[in-house]
């Protein structure tokens, strides 16, 4: 057992004032009911940096279901390792109990015996020997450190001390700007073929240097990555590109050749016309402090693949033949969200019309209306050259809008008053000693 660095309060920088109000609810209440609490992984990273943390996620020795219990507003997730995610509203707290990585026999074991009794799905005929589809064991803070992928995502913030734990040498790589695997890099990414991408794509977000036995594996393995999911890689590369390093990301990338597996189009068509579409993604996403909603995964696609020239026909128009379904869009061996690729042919179509400056106001607010004009609005923002054009539309967005409010604020005509429907007068009920015919004759 390792004896962890422990640096108090008074020698780091970090201050609970930087932490999202939510996640030091959720600290404080697992403290109080006596269980360990710490915040962890990149939020910890970025605080250290001076950087604003994306999430902030929570490591505690609570169990899934024992945090459920504090928390109303919980939900467990997860198959291959239940995760508590605590929910403010459009915000979501991730809290994942510590675990530890399992040795071979435990791996083995594992298949017949589910670990804390949690039903584990076989993945059945994947053929992936190494990749580590079980990781379900609970575990102490330290075995938890030692089973993560790089030594600076495994530093803890401890709400009871407020002191900084580290037990893989994060701090001194966080100095000196490094990415070290924590373990044999060649062997973790056996397991999780995703972390090299991750390696690279930190060292160009942080602009840190990557150690060498990290390059030497990806140079030996690198053609392993083909084997992780494709719905996790497309996932990942969408967070390249809302990092605001996508252009330096990309090149990284391409000189190690760990696009080649996996996207094939990229990594040869690799040339200016990306870089430059890349570098104008990063110059948008730099003007905010937060990844904006603005960049939906349309606008990303289409940084990479216009350049490219649609990516061999998937922007082009598809025909259905012979009743044949179209194919499915895909960026070599990654699939691309049909809705996606769709909202970026609306996107494309609309940018002839945002740049005709002789339409008549009718048509402008015609234009406003359709549904992908705001994303199309910043796709010519972002890739247009042409900022008086946007500075127009906004100009008149807001004038219409005021034009607008005017109009419903001195609407004074009053309200037609709905006419009162006569009610139907109700004949009395006959008495015991009364016929219908005994009353009419009475009338008369």
């Amino acid at each position: 057992m390792s004896t962890p660095l422990i640096v108090p309060r008074a020698e780091h920088t970090i201050s609970r004032k930087q932490i999202d109000p939510d996640a030091l609810r959720v600290l404080y209440r697992l403290h109080q009911h006596h269980y360990i609490a710490y915040l962890v992984g990149g939020s910890v990273r970025d605080l250290l940096l001076g950087r604003q943390p994306k999430d902030f996620d929570i490591g505690t020795s609570a169990h899934p279901y024992q945090v459920k219990r504090l928390f109303r507003n919980c939900w467990i997730i997860g198959r291959r390792f239940r995760l508590a995610h605590i929910r403010f509203g459009p915000k979501t707290i991730e809290v994942a109990t510590f675990r530890r990585k399992l040795t071979p026999q435990e791996l083995a074991a594992a298949d017949t015996q589910p670990p804390h009794g949690i039903p584990i799905r076989r993945a059945e005929g994947d053929g992936h020997v190494g990749l580590l589809h079980r990781d379900n064991t609970f575990g102490t803070p330290e075995e938890d450190a030692f089973r993560r992928d790089f030594t600076i995502n495994a530093l803890f913030y401890d709400i009871a001390s407020l002191s900084i734990i580290d037990y893989t040498g994060g701090l001194d790589d966080l100095n000196g700007r490094l990415i070290r695997s924590i373990g044999d890099p060649a062997e973790r990414f056996v397991e999780d073929p995703v972390r090299m991408l991750r390696a690279v794509a930190m060292a160009a977000r942080l602009d840190f240097a990557i150690d060498l036995p990290i390059e030497t594996a990806i140079a030996a393995r690198r053609t392993e990555i083909a084997r992780s999911a494709p719905p996790r890689l497309i996932e990942e590369l969408y967070k390249l590109l809302r990092s605001g390093a996508s252009e330096r990301a990309f090149r990284m990338l391409a000189e190690r050749r760990l696009l080649e597996p996996i996207a094939a189009p990229l990594q040869k068509g690799g040339g200016e016309a990306l870089w430059r579409s890349l570098a104008a993604l990063d110059a948008y996403r730099r003007r905010f402090e937060m990844t904006p909603d603005a960049l939906t995964n349309a606008i990303l696609l289409g940084s990479l693949l216009v350049p490219l020239g649609g990516a061999s026909g998937v922007l082009a128009p598809h025909r259905v033949v012979s009743g044949d379904r179209e194919p499915a869009p895909a960026l070599g061996m990654l699939p691309l969200a049909r809705r996606d690729v769709d909202r970026l042919r609306q996107i494309l179509g609309l940018q002839r019309r945002l740049l005709d400056m002789s339409l008549s106001p009718r048509a402008r607010r015609a234009v406003m209306h359709r549904g992908p004009f705001q994303e199309a609005l910043t796709w010519l923002d972002i890739h247009g050259h042409a900022p008086e054009v946007v500075e127009h539309w906004r100009g008149f967005i807001e004038a219409a809008g005021t034009f607008e409010g005017d109009a419903e604020a001195g609407a004074t005509e009053p309200q037609r008053r709905r006419r009162r429907r006569r009610r139907r007068r109700r004949r009395r009920p006959f008495t015991a000693h009364e016929t219908p015919r005994h009353r009419d004759t009475e009338k008369k």
